[in-house]
């Protein structure tokens, strides 16, 4: 199998895995429009009943008929499944059933408007997030969507409409429908549509028409649906022609494809590729070829090339830079892989005898397009020259041909000293290794000179007579021949072997300088280390001073910060022009149009839409390394490493602000409902019953109201110890907990916490171990500590003793041990358990689940660790370990 057949592996495993995913999942069509109104509804129920009269199992999970007759009446013998029910802020909403669809499985569900937003409570924000649902449930999906729905064409809907659409949909979930079908109407059909009432009620109808529905407005997003479907269709039969190895363009549509080299004709060739396109309305490339010599050209060429592919950019092109040894061939491999249908050429100007000797790149071009036209453009006299680069250039010193013929010197006295000993035919061998090695180390002319200069040895030293350039058998002639030019193709493919290898190490060094600045931006959040590690990258691989300009978020003000402490050269006026290139998002200073005489380069750090900052670099010496149009792609590069890192660094932050914040609104949800009730009881108790005395007209006796007061009492004491709770716990969580350390016995903290505790007659039995250390604790929070364990073992195994251990732990540490018998804690609960406002059983009694996340906060700030496990024998055993003071 030869290069050109062999498929690309990648290609293989990624259309593998696209037909496996499509395996997996169910199938979506997409039933696409304009506008509403155009009968996307229509056609989907029509679709939907002919599949079912051949048998298909189908069903209706929702679909909106906007009161229309004929779309109703189409309903009939479809199964709907009942709607949702959903309440939200004291209304009743009506939304799709994603869990009733998921049950009954159909093989082919309705769900009309995928772009609709659900009503807060359901299970997903949006509906094409429920369609996901059901496609990787493997149940098949018609649903309808309108043009500006797309999400990436919602700028453009905004601009023609003034209408700012909210709800959209992602363009990556639309790449997984299997078909979208165009469902059009013209305009004037559908303002007639829209007047009769088909669309709106009349009220509507006639807002539609003023606003959103005027006649210029359908004409734009008409053609927005059609061409957004043109691409899709395109970008389908691309696929099918990679995967089925088309080798010629399908000529479907119009795309052409512009060569460019040095030539100051290429810009020529790029603004008459544009006014070719415009007409056509074509998508058009800009592709240069760098082969082996690029690295040789002039820096005035290379510059040329650069500002060249800029220009097509700015004049709306795509532009590609393709490497290798031959451009026809890059060309036209280029041309089938984009389906391209015209190749435009730039018409070359060289002699035609050499023209007819070594060809030209237009020649082989035209001879390799086949089915694609070419188009060969000529330039003015003042600007004719060679579209692309000689083949041989003078780029070796008069040292280096020195240095050649020197060689062929050593050969021929090594193949003097060999001549006694070897055939004639493997003295040649000593003058071949002499050419590779020149070719090796001294460029393409001198290995010329080699390959010519050890024929003339060869003859001179070794044919008869010797000493005379005269041959007496003229067989030595082929000799000759076959010999220089064995030693010239060696030669060649030995340069050409080296460029590419210089070429080669020339991107790998410049891949290894972006990995290496990738890898440590990539374990950076902060934004002003991610512009230091940047900055310090940059400064190394361009040798230049380095600046960042960016905007403060609070005060708006241009903000810069400097690598090594090192101004920029024009002082004052970096601020300035940074504020021209953040603004306009382009580049500024030396080497460009824009501010050229500056000493510094400005460029955008773009991410997105957004411009986070401006990279400013001045070259330390008068030998530029920005000159080259290759370092200033790469500078671009590192400034959009840069960018997209502070990008990640932004939104990362921005998540966990959003995380904090939803965590911070779920803690005080959790607290009112919790609290609310635990405060209410209590209060409503000692409310009832101061009430009861204030209004007993001494009708109570002395019993009763003693009763009462215990009773208040009681429950105040009970609102004290919740109050208490939530303040200690205010205290845990804002890291404002005070540890007042100093060394006690284990008994006296442990005789202490259970005199503080209410034991209501339980037995709780104290161990002390005589090797236990003294601890080094704030005795007042770890008999708090101690009391919440006591009394949480109580509470929950009424009736049986609390038994409390003390012993030494690792490295002079203390270990406490509560047990009780009370039912245990299943496993999968015993981390919840320490977390705020959890609670075994919730209606157990009193109490928010405070108790244990405060015991974890304070044995935490001890630096210890509290967990719980299994009693032998039943129950639970809580265990917190403090480490020894240091």
């Amino acid at each position: 199998m030869t290069g050109e057949s062999r498929r690309n592996p990648d290609a293989i495993l990624a259309q593998i895995k696209q037909q496996e995913a499509h395996r997996l999942s169910g199938r979506l069509k997409i039933f696409f429009g304009a506008v509403a109104g155009v009968g996307k509804t229509y056609s989907m129920l029509q679709a939907a009943r002919a599949l079912q009269s051949v048998g298909v199992d189908v069903a209706v999970g929702w679909v909106e008929t906007h009161g229309r007759k004929e779309t109703e009446a189409l309903l009939e013998g479809l199964e709907i499944i009942p709607p949702a029910r959903v309440s939200y802020r004291g209304r009743t909403f009506s939304e799709f059933d994603l869990d009733a669809a998921l049950k009954r499985k159909p093989e082919l569900i309705l769900v009309d408007e995928l772009a609709h937003t659900n009503i807060p409570g359901c299970r997903h924000e949006k509906r094409w997030q429920d369609i996901e649902e059901l496609l990787e449930a493997q149940i098949d999906v018609f649903t309808t969507l309108n043009v500006q729905h797309v999400e990436s064409i919602n700028d453009i809907v905004r601009q023609i409409t003034g209408v700012s659409v909210r709800e959209r949909v992602p363009d990556s979930f639309l790449e997984q429908a299997i078909d979208i079908e165009l469902v059009d109407l013209p305009p004037d059909e559908l303002l007639t549509r829209l007047e009769e009432g088909k669309v709106y009620v009349a009220k509507q109808a006639q807002h539609a028409v003023e606003n959103f529905f005027r006649k210029g407005n359908l004409i734009a997003l008409r053609e927005l649906a059609l061409r957004l479907l043109a691409e899709r269709v395109d970008a389908q039969m691309e696929d099918y022609r990679k995967f089925h190895k088309i080798k010629h363009p399908w000529p479907a549509g119009e795309r052409i494809l512009v060569c460019i080299s040095p030539s100051p004709l290429s810009t020529r060739l790029v603004r008459a590729a544009r006014r070719m396109a415009a007409p056509l309305r074509a998508q058009w490339l800009v592709a240069y070829v760098e082969t082996p010599t690029h690295s040789s050209l002039p820096e005035k060429d290379r510059n040329r090339v650069t500002e060249t592919l800029r220009l097509a950019e700015q004049l709306g092109g795509q532009t590609i830079e393709l490497s290798g040894n031959n451009v026809s061939d890059e060309v036209i491999k280029c041309a089938i892989h984009y389906n391209v249908t015209k190749i435009i050429i730039g018409k070359p100007r060289g002699s035609s005898l050499k023209d007819r000797l070594l060809g030209n790149v237009v020649d082989d071009v035209v001879r390799k397009s086949g089915p694609i036209d070419v188009y060969v453009i000529t330039g003015d006299e003042s600007t004719a020259r060679t579209p692309y680069p000689p083949v041989v250039r003078p780029t070796s010193h008069l040292a280096c041909y020195m240095k050649a013929a020197g060689v062929i010197v050593a050969c021929t006295v090594i193949a003097r000293t060999m001549l006694p000993y070897f055939e004639l035919s493997n003295v040649v061998m000593a003058y071949i290794l002499g050419v590779v090695i020149v070719a090796t180390r001294y460029g393409r002319g001198p290995s010329i000179l080699s390959s010519v200069l050890s024929v003339a040895a060869f003859d001179f030293f070794f044919v008869p007579p010797f000493h005379t350039f005269v041959v007496a058998d003229t067989q030595y002639f082929v000799t000759f021949a076959v010999m220089l030019v064995i030693a010239i193709v060696i030669s060649t493919l030995t340069v050409q072997v080296r460029q590419q290898a210089d070429t080669a190490g020339m991107r790998e060094r410049r891949t290894a300088a972006l990995y290496s600045m990738s890898k440590e931006l990539a374990s950076h959040l902060e934004f002003t280390e991610i512009l230091d590690i940047g900055m310090q990258h940059v400064s190394e691989v361009f040798d230049c001073k380095v600046a960042v300009f960016y905007q403060d978020t609070q005060s708006e003000k241009i903000e810069v910060r400097q690598w090594a402490n090192q101004p920029l050269c024009e002082g004052d006026a970096d601020t300035a022009v940074a504020e021209w290139v953040l603004r306009n998002k382009q580049n500024a200073g030396l080497h460009t149009a824009t501010l050229p005489a500056s000493r510094s380069l400005y460029l955008p750090l773009r991410a997105g839409e957004s411009c986070l900052g401006v990279l400013a670099v001045c070259p330390l010496g008068l030998d530029s390394r920005l000159k080259t149009p290759d370092q200033l792609r790469l500078l671009e590069t590192f400034a959009s490493q840069i960018a997209l890192s502070s990008e990640r660094a932004r939104l990362s932050i921005e998540a966990e602000t959003t995380r904090l914040s939803i965590k911070t609104e779920q803690l005080r949800n959790s607290l009112l409902s919790s609290v609310s009730h635990d405060l209410r009881t209590p209060l409503a108790t000692i409310t009832g019953a101061a009430s009861s005395i204030m209004s007993s007209d001494g009708a109570l006796d002395l019993s009763e109201y003693k009763e009462l007061g215990e009773e208040i009492y009681r429950e105040s004491v009970r609102l004290n110890k919740l109050v208490g709770n939530l303040l200690e716990m205010t205290k845990v969580e804002s890291g404002t907990l005070v540890l007042k350390r100093d060394w006690h016995p284990a008994d006296e903290v442990i005789g202490a916490a259970i005199n503080a505790v209410d034991r209501d007659g339980r037995n709780v039995q104290a161990q002390v171990l005589d090797e236990t250390p003294l601890v080094f604790v704030d005795a007042v929070l770890i008999q708090q500590v101690l009391v919440n364990l006591i009394e949480n073992a109580i509470k929950y195994a009424p009736g049986e003793p609390v038994d409390i251990r003390v012993a030494p732990a690792d490295e002079q540490g203390v270990l406490f041990e509560i047990a009780d018998r009370g039912p245990g804690i299943p496993r999968q609960n015993r981390k919840l358990i320490f977390e705020k406002f959890y609670r075994e059983k919730p209606n157990s009694g009193s109490g928010v689940g405070l108790g244990l996340a405060i015991c974890q906060g304070i044995v935490e700030a001890h630096g210890g660790r509290i967990w719980v496990e299994d009693r032998p024998g039943g129950g639970s055993s809580f265990k917190f370990e403090l480490p020894p003071s240091r």
